[in-house]
């Protein structure tokens, strides 16, 4: 997304998003920054509290600065501007479909701009649907009691106990503690980049991230001191301007970007894409399919992310000592699992199983038996997303103090503005369809030039998605694209669903400005990425990440069932 991230909560003993330096870290003085002349002290560079930095507050120059007041100011006056000139130009559209138009390219403005916080903007186009009469009140808001919106809020909700109580934080320990990850950066770097995968596949990607920060930097402490003491670096260099810097703290961001894809719930447009499709074709995927048929897309895409990143930003130095002495330290400090800890890796499990119950029931049992239909009638998955969620309150951590695994002070700092954006962007789905915009719109792009080619159609959709995620906000990438791709196709006579799937696969993309997406941002922030290298690096795999989704999709998706 593009709008700039908030602080999270990073690890114990580690940096603090807020920027403060934790107990027993060493305070940030003048020596954080490298002076020409001067020894660095790689420590207080990279772990001096300067973790997780906001661009706006460390990396924006007064010309960029300029730029982005300019951008932000601009929507107040863009916005109102082009949604008039659409509700009063002579378009050969019905009159509801032309101030649906109006209203959502307003929106759209006020995304782009990021003139008021992005989710707000949902929200007023939604009131302006209603308050101009393009529809009933009780029309626009009933997706917002959609099973999807459940979804999100029990994955957020388990997610937010992963966190709390450092169950994923133990995953990443324990996975760089396998022999021989930790004396090579080679592997060390891919090591994290499938840490990133995994748990953006359930946990938000920017979350992920913010989490894995302070691990990171502190692996690339011991690195740089390394460096420094076998004299292979100057004694005066900056250990953020090192490739391996550059290497790592890209695998992060794009590796969360990456495993976001794996699931329904690894990212917003995901199960944005999915409900639409849904809405639009009357075609379930169920959450097994959707794992299935994105596996093998993002493995493919994993091992190019690897070797791009390996090749344009090689590591100085292979051989590496004392990872493995920190990650024990760390893995001691946080002693043996805690109740609250096993009881969200029990709740999380469930909610897994309950998931995938009814395809392997499917696959098993067939899709006529009763089970199977008791299983897919009964296992909905937002009522199991909340089960799970529910679960959290209900198992003891302190059975005398009636303390669960989580409290509702918890529950109430998950993404709620995530919530509603996917709210408010199925409602302008919703409303497309229903008012025949889409439809019109897909008509009048029909006359493109192999608009009637599956594989063209799905590459256009690719395209259109990837660039409108560098702008703006990946979910309302989503949000835009796919209602506008799937009467194309219908259009065309090409099935729909392999083309809107590919568009929200590609939704998640955005991998070249650090405003594309809030894991970017993140990363940025940490001074450790210069713009051009991530420029350089994100447009590479913008191109051959979405080469692969044009490629692949239609094969996975036709072994899973999905698609005609």
């Amino acid at each position: 997304m593009a709008q700039t991230p908030t602080a999270k909560t990073a690890a114990p003993g580690g940096p603090r998003p807020d920027g403060n330096v934790p107990k027993g870290a060493p305070e940030p003085t003048a020596a954080d920054t490298p002076v020409p002349g001067r020894r660095t002290d790689v420590e207080r560079v990279l772990l001096g509290g300067k973790t997780y930095r906001s661009l706006s507050e460390q990396r924006l120059s007064p010309a960029e600065e300029r730029v982005e007041k300019f951008r932000r100011t601009s929507g107040f006056v863009l916005a109102p501007l082009v949604a008039l000139a659409i509700w009063f130009l002579p378009l050969p559209l019905p009159e509801v479909q032309q101030h649906l138009a109006a209203v959502i390219l307003g929106v759209v403005v006020l995304w782009f701009c990021e003139t008021v916080p992005i989710p707000v903007g949902g929200l007023i186009g939604v009131a302006a649907i209603v308050l101009t009469g393009i529809a009933p009140a009780g029309d626009v808001l009933a997706p917002f009691g959609s099973t999807t919106i459940f979804t999100f809020i029990g994955a957020f909700i388990l997610a937010q106990a992963m966190l709390k109580h450092g169950v994923a934080q133990r995953l990443a320990f324990w996975v760089l503690a396998l022999p021989g990850v930790g004396t090579s950066t080679v592997r060390v770097i891919i090591a994290f980049g499938l840490i990133t995968c995994v748990l953006s596949a359930f946990v938000s990607n920017t979350a992920t991230v913010a989490m894995l920060m302070p691990t990171a930097l502190g692996i690339l402490a011991v690195i740089a001191k390394l460096m420094q003491d076998k004299g292979l670096v100057t004694e005066d260099f900056d250990p953020m301007r090192l490739r391996v810097s550059t290497a790592l703290m890209l695998m992060l961001a794009y590796g969360a970007s990456v495993g976001g894809l794996m699931t329904p719930v690894g990212a917003p447009p995901n199960l944005i894409g999915r409900g639409l499709i849904e809405e639009f074709t009357g075609e379930r995927i169920s959450f097994a399919q959707w794992v299935l048929a994105a596996l093998p897309i993002g493995l493919g895409m994993f091992v190019v992310l690897a070797l791009v990143l390996l090749l344009l930003n090689r590591p100085e130095v292979r051989r590496i000592d004392g990872v493995g002495e920190y990650v024990a330290e760390k893995r001691r400090e946080l002693g043996p699992m805690s109740r609250a800890e096993k009881n969200t890796v029990l709740a999380f499990t469930l909610t897994i199983a309950l998931w995938f119950a009814p395809s392997v029931a499917s696959l098993v049992l067939g899709t006529d038996h009763a089970v199977t239909v008791l299983l897919d009638d009964r296992l909905n998955e937002g009522v199991v997303a909340v089960l799970g969620a529910a679960l959290l309150f209900v198992l003891p951590t302190r059975w005398k103090e009636r303390e669960a695994t989580l409290a509702w002070s918890d529950a109430a700092r998950i993404d709620w503005g995530t919530i509603l954006l996917f709210g408010t962007g199925m409602i302008f789905g919703a409303m497309l369809s229903d008012s025949g915009l889409a439809e019109s719109l897909g008509a009048a792009l029909s006359h493109l030039p192999g608009a009637s080619n599956a594989v063209v159609l799905t590459a256009i959709a690719v395209a259109l998605a990837i660039l409108i995620s560098e702008t703006t906000s990946n979910t309302a990438a989503a949000a835009v694209i796919v209602p506008i791709v799937v009467p194309l196709a219908l259009a065309t006579g090409v099935d729909p669903i392999v083309p809107a799937l590919a568009a929200t696969f590609a939704a998640s993309f955005g991998f070249m400005l650090p405003v594309s997406t809030p894991q970017n941002a993140i990363v940025y922030g940490s001074g450790c990425v210069p713009i051009t290298r991530m420029v350089r690096t994100g447009v590479t795999f913008d191109i051959i990440g979405g080469t692969l989704i044009v490629l692949l999709l239609p094969l996975t998706a036709a072994l899973v069932g999905i698609g005609a």
